[in-house]
């Protein structure tokens, strides 16, 4: 059967089409903000863990990250999405006046979603910090909040310690990352996370890696512990060749729990056992979905894990900054607010910017977002 001229010309010119285009995107995904695979030693280190076989890290649980159906996630995807997924109105926030900032006065600073700054006994600590306008690889994608970037790199005071939770964008984001370098003493972080970060100019003297249960020094009276998270790790095509994280952070005065993404299971139970009861529990609440709950907690379950570390006060974050489901922007405070008044559960909500004194914390929802 004889294909006539122009149907084979439709077929060259869609062919160079998807080549030029398959052309484009390789290019692209040079870019440094896609970060590196480990390599090397740091390679050859992430080998010898427990949690590393066959090219991958895993979950200490079998751990789907999709708990139904393909076309029932596609289709709550695609049409089960919320009106109110973005603020009508610009996000309350409050402006930090870095003047009169004192690194001497237990405090925490939210700057929306899993971003933070905690200051205890005169160090400044940094957590996931993505401050750019965007969680997103792709230009104009997974914008910000109006109202929600309030602060720049170049604000903040110099960094004792930064934590890295995991190397997803809206943890991870270059453009920070990259202009935060030189204010930057150390980086605690898991096992392959430091190879984006050498490739962004970090030094391997500012860089720790570990694995979970691994226990740091970090002088003056602190210390802290890489512990389980139930969640997956990837900057392009490849996934799970660095390894995601919780830690246990002990200071002279306090002990606090740095949740950042996880899925509920059995290692929130083993880590209250084992380093509990927490001042603070720092747990993602927000971005959730019944389709991918293995790798994000419900509202119920953020109740839950904090009742399993014993901690005395919970900070729910992973919420107000940008879209990632389809539940409404304010849905997450709202849920956790109704079950820690169910349950009993003494919590903080601050806006974004709020300093919240560690020493004196108002443990009932505010319900800002509301007002």
């Amino acid at each position: 059967m004889k294909i006539s001229k122009s149907r084979r010309k439709y077929s060259i010119v869609l062919g160079c089409f998807f080549l030029g285009l398959l052309s484009m995107t390789s290019l692209y995904m040079m870019h440094p903000k896609f970060g590196k695979r480990p390599s090397g030693e740091r390679l050859e280190r992430i080998k010898e863990s427990k949690n590393y076989r066959n090219g991958k890290f895993y979950n200490l649980s079998d751990t789907p990250q999709l708990t139904q159906p393909l076309t029932t996630a596609l289709y709550d995807y695609l049409f089960g999405k919320s009106k109110q997924r973005k603020p009508d109105k610009k996000v309350a926030s409050i402006a930090v006046d870095w003047q009169v900032f004192d690194v001497e006065q237990p405090q925490l600073i939210w700057f929306g979603h899993s971003s933070y700054l905690l200051t205890l006994e005169g160090k400044v600590i940094l957590v996931d910090p993505v401050l750019s306008g965007s969680a997103s690889p792709i230009p104009g994608g997974t914008k910000s909040f109006d109202g929600t970037d309030i602060v720049k790199v170049e604000d903040l005071p110099p960094i004792d310690f930064l934590f890295i939770t995991h190397d997803h964008y809206d943890h991870m984001d270059y453009k920070t990352l990259k202009a935060l370098q030189p204010k930057v003493k150390t980086v605690v972080c898991g096992l392959g996370v430091g190879e984006h970060l050498e490739y962004w100019g970090y030094t391997q003297q500012q860089l720790i890696e570990r694995d979970w249960w691994d226990a740091i020094d970090l002088n003056h009276g602190f210390e802290v512990i890489l512990t389980p998270a139930r969640h997956f790790s990837g900057r392009s095509v490849f996934s799970a060749n660095t390894l995601w994280t919780s830690f246990v952070l002990k200071s002279p005065s306090k002990t606090i729990f740095i949740g950042g993404d996880s899925g509920y299971d059995s290692h929130f139970k083993e880590i209250g056992d084992k380093f509990g009861p927490f001042d603070l529990a720092i747990l993602e609440n927000g971005q959730y979905d019944k389709s991918w709950k293995y790798i994000h907690m419900m509202p119920e379950e953020v109740i839950q894990a904090t009742k399993d570390l014993r901690a005395q006060v919970l900070f729910p974050v992973h919420s107000a900054k940008f879209v990632l489901a389809n539940h409404a922007w304010d849905e997450p405070l709202n849920a956790i607010s109704t079950w820690s008044l169910q349950e009993n559960i003494s919590l903080i909500t601050p806006m974004i910017g709020e300093k919240i004194n560690l020493d004196s914390m108002h443990t009932q929802p505010t319900f800002w977002w509301k007002k």
